[in-house]
C-alpha cells in the first residue's frame, strides 16, 4: 500500500453481486486495490449472517469480534470481504510473544543520511491506525491480557490512542477498521482443544460492539465449497465426504472422538484425494493419522456408512 494517509473509500459496493444479498445500508469500497488488499478468491462461499455482521464493521466502523471452532474460515471470511471491497487488510497473529512494543512501537537506531540516529519506529497498531486499513487480531483470546489492554480505548468507535512516551494522541484514520477472531467467546475453553486461550476481561469484551459466531457451513454449502475449490471432484463424492465430516462432528460432540474434523481438514482430504485418486488413503493422511488408535475403528465404521466400502487394512486396525 502506498504511504499516503489520505486515501478514503471512493465508491459503493454492489453487495447483491458480491455477497448475494443487499444490506439495509450502503457499504463503502475502494475503486483501486492497494498492495495490502487480500488475494481475491472467486470461489469463496459466504455465510449471510456472518457477512452482514462483518459488513457492519466495514460500513459503520463497528468493532467486530468473530469467534467459532478452528478451521471454520473466520479470518478468510474477513479477508474475502476486504478483497471484494478493495479494502487493505492486515492480520496480526497474537501468540504469547507479541508485546506492547510490537503493537505500539519502540525507539530504534536507524541510519539517516549515513548517520546512526535514534528514532521512534511505530508498531503495527500505530502504523495501521494512521491508514485506511482493516486490522485483524487473529487468536485474540490467546493474546497476553496486559498487552491487549493497549486496544481498550480503541474499541470505542471514536477511540484514540495515546502514546505516553511520545506525548502524542493518535486519531484513527476515518477508514481504519478493527476486527478480532478467536476460538472462544471470551469465557475460556473447557473442551481442552484450545490450549493457551485466556478468559477475556469482561470490561474489554463488552466494548466489542458486534459479536458473532461462525460455525461450520451447512452440508450443501460445505459440499459446494469442496467442488468449487476442486472442480475435478465428483459431487457425489463431495457429499459423502461432507456426510462423514458431519457424523464425526456428532461423535466429537458426544465425546466419542477427541479430534474434530474441520472444513480445513475436509479441504485437505479433497486435495489429497485429487493426488491419490482414492478416498481412503487420502483420509488417512488428512485426518486419521492424528486420531487416537482406539477411536479409529469408529471412524472406519462411519466411513463405511458414507462410502459403502471398507477402509483398506492399512488404514485402520480395529481392536
Amino acid at each position: 500500500m502506498t504511504e499516503t494517509t489520505e486515501n478514503f473509500p471512493d465508491t459503493v459496493a454492489d453487495c447483491a453481486a458480491l455477497f448475494g444479498f443487499e444490506p439495509p445500508w450502503r457499504v463503502p469500497a475502494f475503486r483501486v486495490p492497494e498492495a495490502h488488499v487480500p488475494e481475491y478468491d472467486p470461489d469463496y462461499q459466504f455465510d449471510a449472517e456472518v457477512t452482514l455482521a462483518l459488513l457492519m464493521g466495514f460500513a459503520h466502523n463497528r468493532r467486530v469480534y468473530l469467534h467459532g471452532p478452528h478451521g471454520s474460515g473466520k479470518s478468510s471470511h474477513i479477508e474475502q470481504i476486504a478483497a471484494r471491497l478493495n479494502w487493505p487488510c492486515v492480520r496480526v497473529n497474537l501468540d504469547g510473544h507479541v508485546t506492547r512494543a510490537d503493537l505500539i512501537g519502540r525507539d530504534m537506531v536507524v541510519v539517516r543520511e549515513g548517520l546512526q540516529v535514534t528514532e521512534f519506529v511505530p508498531g503495527i497498531l500505530v502504523w495501521a491506525l494512521e491508514r485506511p486499513v482493516a486490522l485483524v487480531f487473529d487468536e485474540y483470546d490467546v493474546g497476553r491480557p496486559d498487552v491487549m489492554f493497549v486496544v481498550q480505548r480503541l474499541l470505542e468507535s471514536n477511540g484514540h490512542l495515546t502514546l505516553l512516551d511520545q506525548n502524542r494522541v493518535i486519531t484513527p484514520h476515518p477508514a481504519f477498521r478493527l476486527f478480532a477472531t478467536a476460538n472462544t467467546a471470551g469465557q475460556g475453553d473447557f473442551s481442552g482443544l484450545y490450549a493457551g486461550t485466556q478468559v477475556l476481561n469482561q470490561a474489554q469484551l463488552d466494548r466489542w460492539q458486534v459479536i458473532v459466531k461462525q460455525g461450520y457451513p451447512d452440508p450443501e454449502r460445505e459440499a459446494a465449497i469442496l467442488c468449487s475449490r476442486l472442480p475435478g471432484l465428483k459431487q457425489a463424492t463431495a457429499y459423502c465426504m461432507v456426510q462423514l465430516a458431519g457424523l464425526c462432528r456428532q461423535a466429537f460432540a458426544q465425546g466419542d472422538l477427541s479430534s474434530l474434523m474441520t472444513l480445513r481438514t475436509l479441504i485437505s482430504w479433497a486435495e489429497n484425494l485429487e493426488l491419490l485418486q482414492q478416498p481412503a488413503p487420502a483420509l488417512r493422511l488428512a485426518f486419521l493419522n492424528r486420531c487416537d488408535e482406539e477411536e479409529q475403528p469408529l471412524i472406519a465404521e462411519i466411513y463405511y456408512r458414507c462410502f459403502a466400502e471398507e477402509l483398506l487394512p492399512s488404514d485402520v486396525h480395529p481392536a
